[in-house]
């Protein structure tokens, strides 16, 4: 295929001896797969490619491993294409060196490094191999008789596994002072006693990314200098690097346009360092993902992440990996503002009120937010125990908090800071999500034969074995087995085989109450705050007539959950929650008899 590649040398040049990002080259990660015959261990010289750049090998016929073929998203393959810039496709030979985002159309693929790699020799010997001075995908390049040396790639065919190699290979053009060594395993998988007789189950497999050695990141013809993306990149000079500071992407993909697993920190700086040191099994260089009935399960769905471009609550996430590939899925929409230091509108600001004025929010008509907490006015310079007046606001301010400075999302409570979700217990089968409750599995999709339970997407049992004390429901879920059949009403959740309230216990967040298994706003009266539990959350009295929140929130409380019962420590969003407003109603009253309430000195401040 013809390059313009002379262009990456003019890009170099304008550099003016500027060095590129390059992050410390990692060597030695996870070990690589041996033993597959050949002089390297890696295969025999009839499964290698000859030195090329940008080339790939004929059709593979895979059936020696895999006779009934790999299902992959929408189709069923018996062979394969080895391409030398990292990766694998089903549908023909891919020369691309440039890693174009994920999802590419018409072009399934598994890539655990797809970049552009270069495995001609060193010096400006002609590769009597290849067609053409760059190579090219013709798909007919094979390495027998060539002596054995690194910087190959082969494969290795066995029954029920596909090793592909990629052993100490450079990068564009020529270049060997940097090198990435990795592996792409594809192994069939293990027959499940009750689900692998399903139809299909024959094709499925899993998938293993292991590497080794990982130094450079970018060829030059994507913008690279030195195996890592150059200081003057796009916008500024897109003509010149041919497609960008482009590094490499991991990941796969359906080919329909649609449908994507992409390794997060594809295609930015500091990816290569990521793929060796990271890992999604906590092995350090290796990442496993398997395929069921086509699809790649995504073993990170539901863990929490940040979206991209969102602000405030919005921006509070999970994973999932459907439809659009892996992405982050905000758990909370934008909603009316309230007095909790969280930017509840998505808008930018925390705690505003809208056209500007006196921010009451959520605190009743006496009292004004103030670093996410509803304060009283200072009454003649006079403020309930425990509080004193600061003078630049007139505003009545906990003296413990006077010099405590806290971060976004966070307010003073007793001195120390605490989050939206600190202190909060939100009803069974519920949990806190930027300061407010709902339940775990809501805005999780899970892929394949998985189900959501608990805010996580696990394999459907009996496929996956229950716990002890556990029985598998038709849906494929876990639940407890004295609730197993078990349906409650609206509002109830199942208990050692009873349906109770759902609100039992719950403390929900500031400015609500538990109500239909659920928490709602709550109205509050002018003259403080009803039936404050701890710290101001309002308290579910539990079925003794007393109340069921204490404070031994510090060594974790039993949570029921919907039948399934566990011990959660303070520090997740199931802790008691610190409230947004007091019992001040000395002060209240007497503002309310004078008609001196503070709006005339409302002016906001930072503590």
């Amino acid at each position: 295929m013809v390059r313009h590649r002379s262009l990456a040398a003019i890009l170099a040049a304008l550099t003016l001896g500027i060095p590129a990002l390059a992050p410390a080259p990692v060597h030695a990660q996870a070990t690589l797969v041996t033993g597959l015959g050949g002089p390297a261990g890696y295969g025999d010289t009839s499964s290698c490619l000859s030195r090329n750049d940008d080339g790939s090998s004929r059709s593979v016929d895979i059936r020696a491993a895999f006779p009934t073929g790999l299902r992959f998203f929408g189709g069923t393959y018996t062979t394969l294409f080895v391409n030398t810039n990292g990766n694998i496709t089903f549908n023909r030979a891919l020369p691309a060196y440039t890693a174009n985002p994920f999802p590419v159309a018409s072009q399934p693929m598994i890539a655990p490094f797809w970049a552009d790699v270069d495995i001609r020799r060193a010096d400006s010997t002609p590769d009597s191999t290849l067609d053409g001075a760059d190579g090219g995908g013709d798909g007919s390049l094979t390495c027998a008789g060539q002596p054995n040396a690194d910087d190959m790639v082969w494969w290795s065919l066995a029954p029920g596994r596909i090793v592909v190699t990629w052993d100490r290979v450079g990068y564009y053009k020529r270049h060997k002072d940097h090198r990435m060594a990795f592996q792409l395993v594809l192994t069939a998988a293990t027959p499940d006693p009750v689900c692998g007789g399903a139809p299909g189950a024959d094709t499925n497999f899993d998938v293993e990314f292991r590497f080794n050695r990982c130094e450079w990141e970018v060829g030059d013809a994507s913008g690279g200098a030195g195996g890592f993306a150059t200081r003057i990149c796009p916008p500024a000079f897109p003509p010149l690097t041919m497609g960008g500071c482009t590094e490499a992407q991991s990941g796969f993909d359906a080919g329909n346009s649609r449908d994507f697993v992409m390794i997060p920190g594809s295609r930015d700086p500091g990816i290569a360092r990521k793929l060796c040191m990271e890992s999604n099994v906590g092995d350090r260089g290796v990442w496993r993902f398997s395929v069921r009935d086509g699809v790649v399960l995504c073993p990170d769905a539901g863990d929490p992440c940040t979206v991209p471009g969102a602000r405030g609550v919005c921006a509070e996430g999970r994973t999932q990996c459907v439809g659009g590939g892996t992405s982050c899925v905000p758990l909370a929409g934008a909603g009316p503002e309230r007095c909790d230091a969280l930017d509840n509108d998505c808008n930018g600001a925390v705690d505003d009120v809208a056209g500007g004025g006196i921010a009451r929010l959520d605190c009743g008509t006496l009292q004004v937010c103030d670093t996410g907490v509803c304060t009283d006015g200072c009454f003649e310079g006079g403020c309930p125990s425990g509080f004193s007046c600061n003078a630049a606001s007139g505003l009545c301010v906990e003296e413990a908090c006077a010099s405590v400075r806290c971060t976004a999302g966070q307010r003073c409570r007793g001195g120390a800071c605490v989050g939206a979700c600190d202190g909060v217990t939100c009803p069974l089968g519920q949990e806190c999500r930027a300061g407010r409750c709902a339940p775990r599995c809501a805005g999780i999709v899970c892929d394949g034969d998985a189900v959501c339970e608990e805010g996580a997407c696990q394999t459907r049992c009996p496929c996956r074995p229950c716990d002890t004390g556990e029985t598998c429901e038709p849906d494929g879920r876990c639940v407890a087995s004295a609730c197993a059949g078990v349906s409650c009403a609206l509002g109830t959740s199942c208990v050692d085989g009873a349906c109770v309230d759902a609100c039992t216990g719950a403390v929900c967040p500031a400015g609500q109450r538990c109500a239909g298994g659920a928490c709602i706003d709550a109205e509050r009266p002018d003259a403080g705050a009803p039936m404050p539990g701890f710290d101001g959350g309002f308290v579910t009295p539990g079925e003794d007539g007393g109340s069921s929140v204490s404070d031994q929130d510090a060594g974790g409380a039993e949570e029921a959950d919907g039948g399934r019962r566990r011990t959660r420590a303070s520090t997740s969003c199931g802790c008691r929650a610190v409230g947004a407003s007091h019992p001040r109603s000395g002060a209240s009253i007497l503002a309310l008899v004078f008609g001196c309430v503070a709006l005339r000195r409302a002016r906001r401040r930072t503590r």
